[in-house]
């Protein structure tokens, strides 16, 4: 069924390939099919012409002192950029404008921890603190280099929330135009935020995999000509974004691989390219190479992998988003058999949480770490404490969880049961009687 629908964007991407001739993404050689092998020309593609398998960015990394290159990262700026000798993006692209997204913080969870039973060492990588507040902002950086490289005046986008956001924001800071699709019954903050940067905002009556599917119409047809979708027709290089993750994550752990991680799943491409990321540092020999864990993260109300895993299935059969987690509500995720193989590769498991889990997750850890994580920050740690209660996560292993969002576009998820502990008249009579003193 997966291979069905990249069949029909495969003709598509083919037929409004731009100019190619002169593309430099630094040391991106290739484009290679992850199924079957074979390569292509750098260019706005993203299915196999041979077997419709999806592409992905192949590299010439360099090579020689792991220290000396280690070196020139830690030189290198307090953003993504600091990475560019191994993202698809030109020798220059510190210098473009650009919203300089990463380097998020990598927080070290004692009172979660302590919550949860861990005593290994608990981490959350906070990507709220990005641009537009979501780890987005990463995957389109990249995806806007590819998009001066192929020629693309338009930047678009089909998204759950955050990367609508993050695809206005970007589009306004480099100079494109952009018009970006989404559901129509999105979370009001995310809606706003997509809206804000002035770029044309459209919402579909249908759920975000219909949304989807009209941007794989319109880029086959003369009507999106000269647009770059950063997650259809520019997804090999998109997804590169999120192995920069990986890369800070180690280097904030003092060049060592987490024993551990824990991911939310929407597509499953940032969890694959997490992964890519740590083979890669271990390649180049940035980290020394040990066994790692990866673990997806799903809401009950949408958790088709999680369902497959269980099941011990290799296929991901669609369903029908129903739940509070908005921005992992995608039915058909284009990387699920992926992230099945690298959770069962790896050692790990994928698991799901419920709408109430979720909110609980949420508050604790704003109450134990001072982070308020949208819905999808509330699966993630949900999934952990998951994970542990049933024995597959080891608490006494190095674990990093990602919070990927903030918690301020996803207000009405905790609105309903966070209020004031009191409203009181302003004298010390009634703040007494209310019982709040010492």
């Amino acid at each position: 069924m997966r291979r069905k629908g990249l069949a029909s964007m495969a003709v598509h991407s083919t037929e409004t390939a731009a100019n190619t001739s002169s593309v430099a993404l630094g040391p991106a050689a290739a484009l290679s099919c992850r199924e079957c092998g074979e390569r292509f020309d750098l260019g706005p593609i993203f299915a196999c012409a041979s077997c419709f398998g999806p592409l992905e960015v192949a590299y010439d990394l360099p090579s020689g002192d792991p220290e000396s290159l280690k070196k020139q990262i830690e030189a290198g700026p307090d953003n993504i950029w600091r990475y560019a000798p191994l993202l698809p993006v030109p020798v220059d692209v510190a210098d473009k404008p650009n919203l300089n997204p990463g380097f998020t913080k990598l927080v070290k969870a004692d009172r979660l921890a302590a919550e949860l039973g861990v005593t290994g060492g608990l981490y959350v990588k906070d990507d709220s603190g990005n641009p537009t507040h979501s780890f987005k902002d990463r995957v389109v950086a990249i995806a806007v280099e590819a998009a001066r490289a192929f020629g693309f005046t338009t930047l678009s986008c089909s998204s759950t929330g955050n990367l609508a956001g993050a695809v206005g924001a970007a589009a306004r800071r480099a100079g494109f135009k952009s018009c970006v699709f989404i559901p129509h019954d999105l979370e009001a903050g995310k809606v706003v935020m997509a809206a804000v940067y002035g770029g044309d905002l459209v919402g579909i009556e249908g759920n975000y995999d219909d949304v989807n599917r009209f941007c794989s119409e319109l880029i086959g047809d003369p009507l999106g000509e000269g647009w770059g979708f950063v997650n259809v027709n520019l997804r090999p290089y998109y997804g590169e974004g999120s192995k920069t993750l990986a890369y800070e994550i180690c280097e904030q752990l003092g060049w060592q691989l987490p024993d551990q991680l824990v991911i939310p799943i929407a597509s499953g491409s940032q969890l694959t390219k997490i992964d890519k990321g740590l083979k890669e540092l271990i390649a180049l020999g940035l980290v020394e190479d040990k066994p790692y864990k990866i673990f997806g993260a799903q809401a009950e109300g949408c958790s088709p992998v999680s369902t497959a895993f269980k099941a011990g299935h290799d296929v991901v059969r669609p369903q029908k988003p129903m739940t509070i987690a908005k921005s992992l509500a995608i039915g058909n995720p284009a990387d699920g058999p992926y992230v099945l193989d690298i959770a069962r590769r790896t050692g790990g498991a994928v698991e799901d949480v419920d709408d109430e889990q979720i909110v609980d997750a949420i508050k604790l850890l704003a109450r134990t770490e001072g982070i308020f994580a949208e819905t999808a920050g509330g699966v993630t740690v949900g999934v952990t404490k998951k994970l542990i209660e049933d024995g597959l996560l080891d608490p006494s292993l190095t674990t990093v969880v990602l919070n990927t969002g903030d918690g301020l576009k996803t207000l009405d998820a905790v609105a309903p049961t966070s209020g004031p502990t009191a409203t009181i008249r302003p004298n010390l009579d009634a703040f007494r009687a209310a019982g709040l003193a010492g």
